[in-house]
């Protein structure tokens, strides 16, 4: 998984990248200090895996993992150029999810490009870029699709209307996402990589003295946006964040304990992440390994199986399925086993959220 972080100069974006994966990537108080995107690589942090190591003991412990991309702040004008706006919108193409940080705190120590904090002006000034960008882009293949057209190539009507169809809402200033597509015309738009189309976590970030009670106008504003578009939202600090991510797990858990709150932004971020893309994880263990695989929803075994190779999916016989909190209650899979909890799935079985699994094959 594939994340992109952006928002305008100064939001948050590279302090928040920081506290996420501790890379050091520069931080400061004027646009444009991040030209080049940093990339990160962060563990999902996953209760579960570490409680299969407890039982197995394993040679090595692999959590699954999650890409951060720390995308250069967007301004007006990005989609033409501005602030080196192409190269960074090139860079959000690439990723599978969009992280909008949004700015909801006053601070006049911070410069804010356009004076002061307004989250609905923030938004929709990325928002705007994004679909111009992607309004271009879809002009461009329109123009190509209607050449082809007029060459006789008549399957290419379908097309034709599908790629206007997008036009049409992006020139209204809607972005792809809110497009309601025919399962055909999802499958033209499968390669057109349009960043307005990802899915959007919107991550309004508060000031430290608001994280004990983050029930704030700004916030009710992002909430609202993201409902009305149905995208996620999660509420950190990325300051906290920052300092959280200075401190080793003991500390940290005593910091949150301090705060009053569950969980770190990372955690939340993960998660809503996961729920945005509609992904989930399966766990296989044992002496030599504990792992987490990522996969989507509805995914049925024997591709889950090739996941972790080809051939297991090429020659797959069976799956043999214990769910998590029945393996935990037995102690070991053996007990599981014994008590009738493990399973034997075939080619139907469709793979559920912590599944623990031993899959069969022969080639």
């Amino acid at each position: 998984m594939k994340l992109g972080i952006v928002g305008l100069p100064n939001v948050g974006k590279s302090t928040l990248f920081n506290a996420i994966t501790r890379a050091g990537a520069e931080a400061a108080n004027y646009p444009f200090c991040t030209i080049e995107p940093n990339v990160g690589v962060v563990s999902v942090p996953d209760e579960r895996l570490d409680k299969l190591a407890e039982i197995y003991n394993p040679e090595k412990y692999t959590p699954a993992v999650v890409e951060f991309v720390d995308i250069a702040g967007l301004v007006a004008g990005a989609s033409k150029g501005e602030g080196l706006g192409n190269k960074f919108l090139s860079n959000i193409r690439e990723c599978d999810a969009i992280v909008h940080v949004v700015r909801c705190f006053d601070d006049p120590n911070v410069i804010h490009v356009s004076g002061s904090a307004d989250p609905a002006r923030d938004i929709e000034t990325i928002d705007i870029e994004l679909i111009l960008s992607d309004l271009e882009i879809m002009e461009k293949r329109v123009e190509r699709t209607k050449k082809l057209l007029r060459g006789g190539d008549k399957k290419m009507q379908a097309e034709l209307d599908c790629y206007e169809k997008i036009v049409a809402a992006l020139a209204e200033g809607k972005s792809a996402r809110t497009i309601e597509f025919t399962e055909d015309e999802l499958e033209f738009t499968a390669d057109l990589q349009l960043i307005s189309m990802k899915p959007v976590l919107y991550c309004a970030n508060i000031a430290e003295d608001s994280i004990k009670n983050p029930d704030i106008p700004y916030v009710h504003t992002v909430e609202e946006i993201a409902k009305k578009e149905g995208s996620g939202v999660v509420v950190i600090s990325a300051k906290i964040e920052e300092e959280l991510g200075q401190l080793d797990s003991e500390d940290r858990q005593m910091f949150l304990d301090d705060l009053g709150i569950e969980s770190a932004g990372l955690d939340k971020m993960i998660k809503a992440s996961y729920a945005l893309l509609g992904l989930i994880s399966f766990l296989t263990a044992g002496p030599k390994e504990v792992r987490a695989w990522t996969i989507k929803n509805g995914t049925k075994a024997p591709q889950a199986a090739g996941k972790i190779h080809s051939d297991f999916e090429r020659g797959f016989i069976r799956a043999e399925v214990v769910a998590y909190d029945d393996l935990m209650a037995c102690g070991s899979y053996n007990a599981a086993k014994e008590k009738g909890l493990v399973r034997s799935e075939g080619k139907e079985y469709v793979m559920h959220d912590g599944d623990v699994v031993v899959f069969r094959f022969n080639v």
